[in-house]
């Protein structure tokens, strides 16, 4: 893996510059085990990944993912990552991100499916009526976006106004007298403090329409991180992560893209060598889509 991603370091670069030229960006992380020098031991690294993909807005611009490894979960990296994005970062409450949001550069867009969590496993564990009642408040959200998904943003801002935010203002004035009924320090309680102290933030989405309800889109680019800690258990070392990262970033760009990841990588390795440096951004999944047997511009 090594020589392969030294070739692709320059292509995966250019990647990671096309994903950070967003007006909106989704972001999550996920361990790592990384075998510790000497020890026989793993420790716990760190994946971070950063996604452009605003096609349920209606933007019919490539989407693309790129991956950066970290030895811990630091706040300091994804300062360091997108310390020259401006923009819309859509992401969980994590800490390590609140510094990004301090100057107002950056703003944050957290994740109701994050929320509808607390809620729904309160319902299946304790059967209780005030979590069950949040999860059928937000499904009536997931509904209009459902209806709304792929439309021009002015439309989904429109429809947004009229339709979701008498929802969205209603569950809050809901949630602040669900607390009347509640012990304080109560496991839902809990579940609809987290939920308020990311509330106004969470409202942007109502008067922007780039904006998603949740944070999915980056979840589910860290999906093949999973399977891949199932069948290889742990990254060597350091430099093997961020060698994973490079191929990482071009096989999730070339998934969603709907591209046979191993054919894209085949196509790419066996012409990069001799590729322009100039010209190295039509090495690019979605600028080779064409150039392959439609057999495999689809993804398995």
């Amino acid at each position: 893996m090594g020589a392969a991603s030294e070739l692709l370091t320059p292509l995966a670069e250019v990647l990671r510059r096309y994903v950070l030229d967003t007006e909106k960006l989704h972001g999550d992380d996920t361990p790592l085990p990384v075998l510790a020098p000497g020890t026989g031991k793993t420790k716990t690294g760190r994946f971070w990944t950063y996604v452009r993909d605003n096609r349920p807005a209606g933007d019919d611009r490539a989407p693309a993912v790129w991956f950066a490894y970290s030895p811990d979960r630091k706040g300091e990296h994804p300062q360091r990552h997108l310390a020259k994005f401006v923009g819309i970062l859509q992401a969980d409450a994590f800490a390590g991100f609140n510094r990004l949001y301090q100057s107002g550069a950056i703003q944050e867009a957290p994740c109701m499916a994050h929320i509808r969590r607390n809620f729904f496993d309160l319902m299946k564990a304790h059967q209780s009526p005030i979590a069950t009642e949040a999860v059928e408040r937000i499904a009536a959200l997931y509904r209009i976006e459902k209806e709304i998904k792929g439309k021009p943003a002015d439309v989904r801002r429109a429809v947004r106004t009229a339709r979701a935010r008498p929802l969205f203002d209603d569950m809050r004035r809901w949630m602040d007298q669900a607390l009347t009924q509640l012990a304080p320090k109560s496991e839902t309680a809990a579940a609809i403090h987290y939920a308020l102290g990311l509330w106004d933030a969470l409202a942007r989405y109502l008067d922007d329409g780039r904006i998603e309800l949740d944070n999915l889109i980056a979840e589910r680019a860290l999906r093949p991180v999973a399977m891949g800690r199932r069948n290889y258990l742990f990254a060597g070392s350091d430099s093997g992560g961020r060698r994973a990262a490079i191929l990482y970033s071009l096989i999730g760009t070339a998934r969603l893209n709907g591209l046979d990841p191993e054919a894209y990588l085949r196509y790419v390795l066996s012409r990069i060598a001799e590729h322009p440096i100039k010209h190295i951004e039509e090495l690019l999944p979605w600028k080779v889509a064409g150039k392959l047997a439609p057999s495999l511009r689809q993804a398995a």
